[in-house]
Order: C-alpha cells, then sequence, then structure tokens
C-alpha cells in the first residue's frame, strides 16, 4: 500500500485546465461553486484526521502511509479550490464554507486528540464513505463537465487507497490484540475524561447541522433519488455491526442509540435526543440494509467490505 500511495501522488498542475467552463443556469452556478468551497474545507478536515492518526501509529510504514493521505487531502482542497475559481464564472456572489463546517471543525478536531484513535478511524471510516461513495461521484455527476471528470478521476483513485486503510485500521482496532494492548495502558485521569466528555459533548452539538448543511443538503440537489447516500450509509451501518467492532465503546453507544431509536415505543418519544446524539436525522438513524445483506456482510472478511464499498462507487 505505501508503494501505491507513493506511486499515485499527483499535481494540481498534471490537469488540462485550458478548455472554457461550460455555461451554467445562475442557481446551478451558484450550486456548483458553493459544493466545492464546501469540499475544500472538507478535504482540509480530513488531512487533519490523518495528521492526528499519523501521530498516534507506531508502525513506521503506516506513519508513512498517514502522510501520504495528509498530502492527498492537502492536494485535493487546493485542487476543489481552484475548480470552485474555474466554475464561479459569473461572480454572483462571494462564497465562504458553510458555517456548519466551521462550527463543527474545532471541537471534533479536539475530540480527535483527546480520544484514543479507534474513535478517530471511526469517524475518519465513516467520513469518507459519505464523501467517497455519495457525495463527490453526486457532484460530479451533477457538474457534467470534462474538467470537473478530469479531477474527481485522480481524487477518487486517492480516495479508494484510503477507504483501504480505513477498513483495514477498523479491523485492527475491533482486534482481540489491540483491546488487549489497550486494557494494559493506565487508566486516564479523570482530567482527562472529563475534557474528553466536554469534547464530545461539543461536537455532538455542532454534528447534526453540519451534516445537514454539508452532507445532505447538497446530496438532495445533485442525488435527489438518495441511492448514494442510501449506499454509504448502509456500508457504515454494516461495519458498524460486525460483532467485533460492535463491541467497541463508541458503537456500542451509538448502536444503542440506533436501536432505541427504532423501538416503537421508546423511540418517539426519545428520537429528537436520540438524533442529536447521533448527529443524524430521521432518514440515517433509519435501518438501510435488509436481513440477508447483514447477513452476507457478517461473513465477509474486511478486506471483502472494503471492496464492497469501493465497488459502490460505480453505482
Amino acid at each position: 500500500m505505501l508503494d501505491k500511495c507513493r506511486q499515485g501522488q499527483w499535481r494540481a498542475d498534471d490537469l488540462d485546465w485550458s478548455a472554457p467552463p461550460p455555461a451554467l443556469p445562475p442557481d446551478k452556478e451558484q450550486a456548483v461553486v458553493q459544493a466545492f468551497v464546501d469540499m475544500a474545507g472538507i478535504e482540509r478536515l480530513a488531512a487533519a484526521l490523518f495528521r492526528a492518526q499519523r501521530a498516534k501509529a507506531t508502525d513506521p510504514t503506516l506513519a508513512a502511509i498517514f502522510d501520504s493521505f495528509v498530502a492527498d487531502e492537502d492536494r485535493h482542497a487546493a485542487v476543489a479550490m481552484r475548480l470552485a475559481r474555474y466554475y464561479d464564472v459569473h461572480r454572483y456572489r462571494r462564497y465562504a464554507m458553510a458555517p456548519a463546517l466551521v462550527a463543527f471543525r474545532r471541537p471534533f478536531l479536539a475530540v480527535i486528540e483527546l480520544a484514543a484513535p479507534d474513535i478517530a478511524n471511526a469517524y475518519v471510516t465513516a467520513g469518507e464513505l459519505l464523501l467517497d461513495v455519495a457525495l463527490l461521484r453526486s457532484l460530479d455527476d451533477y457538474v457534467g463537465d470534462a474538467m470537473s471528470h478530469q479531477a474527481m478521476a485522480l481524487i477518487n483513485r486517492d480516495e479508494s487507497r484510503h477507504i483501504a486503510i480505513d477498513f483495514h485500521m477498523t479491523e485492527v482496532y475491533a482486534s482481540d490484540a489491540y483491546l488487549a494492548a489497550k486494557a494494559r495502558l493506565p487508566a486516564p485521569t479523570w482530567g482527562h475524561r472529563a475534557a474528553t466528555l466536554a469534547a464530545v459533548s461539543r461536537m455532538l452539538w455542532f454534528a447534526q447541522p453540519f451534516l445537514q448543511q454539508v452532507f445532505l443538503a447538497p446530496l438532495d440537489r445533485t442525488d435527489p433519488s438518495g441511492h448514494r447516500l442510501k449506499e454509504a450509509l448502509k456500508r457504515i451501518q454494516l461495519i458498524a455491526r460486525k460483532p467485533t467492532v460492535a463491541r467497541l465503546p463508541l458503537m456500542r453507544v451509538m448502536l444503542g442509540a440506533q436501536d432505541l431509536y427504532l423501538h416503537p415505543v421508546a423511540g418517539p418519544v426519545l428520537a429528537k435526543g436520540l438524533l442529536r446524539l447521533l448527529g443524524a436525522e430521521a432518514r440515517i438513524a433509519a435501518r438501510l440494509y435488509t436481513e440477508a445483506e447483514l447477513a452476507r456482510s457478517q461473513a465477509m472478511s474486511f478486506d471483502e467490505l472494503a471492496e464492497d464499498a469501493l465497488a459502490a462507487k460505480g453505482t
């Protein structure tokens, strides 16, 4: 994988920016430019997440892989901003990152800094699946232009490596060996626990509007059928239900909240608080897989689950 990471590097100037941008209706031009501005913000957030994972990596090869991922995400952010400028033909207005993205960034990074690496990986994996399986593909189709297709093809190649490692690390962090090693570590101080709880609380407060503004609202425009969003969310739910993953503390909380939300009696009563805890809305908290799909995923290895997620990008 490290060899692939090194061989797969590219530069924004490798793209052919010489073709003129297409003529877009005013509302579409503004939606496209805003989407690329927000994409740049998401990619910068992903770079920060991989920096945090790199800082906690003890294996030098894995650390080098995470370094390459940081370079990937920084490059993606730069390309997204260049695409925003490319499609901003008429300068209808000034663009800035979605307020919910700006508000979410600091408390989210505080959680990643304070929490165990398995928690960082869980959020990275979910975010990469939403971004790669749903948002980027739908945005590219919505733009429908050769310039976007060029850039997204290279970004998609990078993101495929990221997802492969995300699933690999999920397996590592859910393993008996990792949990045994974690149990041997000194218990966190009460001060650290309090700081972590406070950071998580702040993050959860901002998570719901972040998800709505940055992922769901753009997808409602670019993929009104909801097909790609469902495909991404379904894979998040299925990997969370793998027995070794489901026993992790974060997963126990999230899966318990989802099960309670779906309970016919308790769900309607507690729905508002549970959705806030999940950082979600009703269509995301719903169970999106069938029993047959759950049984199939339970029998699959983590590598096979990663391949299945990558295959979903083409649907």
